[in-house]
């Protein structure tokens, strides 16, 4: 069977969260199913690293799609030609993005509607683009997958999609995040914060992160609870809204905020495994990685009772309102000052992280593509 592959998100030192998770599971499903040629589309040259065994096979779809117009370009024009010229019997697109104008079945993978429940927190033309577009997507998909059962239920409700035709594929936490000890966790802090205790918060500096309210939270616990912890901020500055600028600059205690920007895996990794806690206060998550990355480590974590982190976290979160100030100021005292609780969010943490494993992902992935098949009709006599 010859299945074409939207992998437009495997940049080389770029990968975000739904480039991790298309480079995680697609890598293993390569391997694992060499009686399939796989067909990558890539909208920029690629790094070979991508082209994970001989059955694969990379293809370039110019121009790079970085902008709701060249989304329209490539996905309702180009990708189409394309995926006809290649003969493709099928298409996965981990992002969501289709083409409406095949109809080559799908499997699409959406990870969360955060455009649909607050499109404030977006560029006017991305949020035109998103809510015109992805309920098309929904519905011209022969098979959707998601990363929650929250999301399931939200994509269902949200664009009408029977329940039936979405699967849940939960993200996975890679083999490097591991707990390490206290000279490492030592070493770490003298890196990053000259040796000072820190909560860390990781994810894009996206609106929906809640950085605003993180920020005015952690000087409002400075204030209560005077202290040398830091604030460590890991993230690109996709964007820096007002919101954001407003809060920082009317920070009593900005001096204990440091941003790192993006870190590569290694330094992340070191970065988590530091901190007091993770400090995930998103209000808006599908799934919210670096929750799993965090327990996965042993390090507490503090979130938000919003959306899927529930789901995700389960009993190993302290959990706060993500839009009051307060309660977020509060759980981080708690888990700050609470040894005690510290160790009982780090034990349970580490206990749920095993839930989450990218061979898992793959694998469920792979479940999802195959009832796809079913339902459009491919039988397995033409899988070969």
């Amino acid at each position: 069977m010859r299945i074409a592959v939207n992998t437009r998100l495997l940049l080389p030192n770029k990968l975000e969260g739904i480039g991790w998770f298309t480079h995680e599971t697609l890598s293993r499903i390569v391997k694992a199913h060499p009686e399939h040629q796989f067909l990558f589309l890539f909208d920029r040259a690629f790094d070979p690293k991508f082209i994970y065994a001989e059955n694969v096979e990379g293809v370039v779809l110019f121009p790079p799609t970085r902008h709701p117009l060249l989304y329209r370009i490539w996905f309702d024009w180009l990708l189409p030609w394309r995926l006809r010229k290649l003969k493709a019997d099928a298409f996965i697109t981990p992002d969501g993005y289709l083409a409406l104008h095949s109809n080559v079945p799908t499997l699409a993978v959406m990870h969360d509607l955060n455009f649909e429940h607050y499109p404030e927190d977006l560029p006017t033309a991305y949020r035109n683009y998103y809510r015109s577009y992805f309920p098309r997507f929904a519905r011209h998909a022969t098979r959707l997958a998601t990363v929650s059962e929250f999301s399931r239920h939200d994509i269902a409700e949200t664009y009408g999609v029977p329940e039936s035709r979405i699967d849940v594929v939960y993200n996975g936490v890679g083999d490097v995040f591991r707990p390490v000890d206290e000279d490492t966790k030592t070493d770490v802090r003298n890196e990053f914060t000259a040796g000072a205790p820190y909560f860390i918060c990781v994810g894009s500096l996206h609106p929906r992160k809640n950085i605003a309210r993180l920020l005015a939270a952690f000087d409002e616990l400075l204030r209560a609870h005077p202290s040398d912890l830091r604030l460590l901020i890991v993230g690109e500055s996709f964007w820096w809204d007002d919101r954001m600028k407003e809060a920082f600059s009317t920070m009593q205690h900005k001096d204990r905020v440091v941003f790192t920007g993006r870190l590569e895996r290694e330094r992340l990794n070191a970065a988590i495994a530091g901190a007091v806690a993770l400090a995930f206060v998103s209000y808006f998550e599908g799934f919210g990685i670096p929750v799993a990355e965090a327990m996965r480590r042993g390090v507490p974590v503090v979130a938000a009772e919003a959306t899927s982190l529930p789901e995700v976290a389960g009993d190993a979160a302290l959990y706060c309102d993500p839009f009051n100030v307060t309660d977020i100021a509060d759980a981080l005292y708690k888990v700050w000052s609470d040894k005690a609780l510290q160790e009982q969010l780090r034990t349970a943490g580490l206990k749920r992280a095993e839930r989450y494993t990218w061979d898992h992902a793959a694998t469920t992935l792979w479940a999802s593509f195959d009832r796809m098949c079913v339902d459009a009709g491919l039988h397995m006599t033409h899988r070969k």
